[in-house]
């Protein structure tokens, strides 16, 4: 006892948009939707109908800001270098 414990919520951040996408990933391929072609236009047009109300995926991506989803998909992708 006496330490300071300090709580980090990026990982919980970064665990709940990874969550957020696979089930929007998933649902998009269900329906048959190239996933990274809707996806892209929701992040671009802030519109959800891009989103399919499928497994309700819509609904879904609506609880994540989309700053937090091109934040976490730009530290994916620079992890790579």
């Amino acid at each position: 006892m006496g330490e300071t414990i300090w709580y980090n919520d990026e990982n919980e951040r970064k665990s709940r948009v990874e969550t957020v996408m696979s089930q929007i990933y998933d649902a998009l391929k269900e329906k048959g939707y190239d996933p990274v072609s809707q996806i892209v236009g929701y992040i671009l047009s802030g519109d959800p109908t891009y989103i399919t109300s499928h497994k309700g995926a819509r609904s879904l991506i609506t609880k994540v800001d989309t700053d937090e989803i091109l934040e976490e998909l730009v530290k994916h992708y620079l992890t790579k270098f």
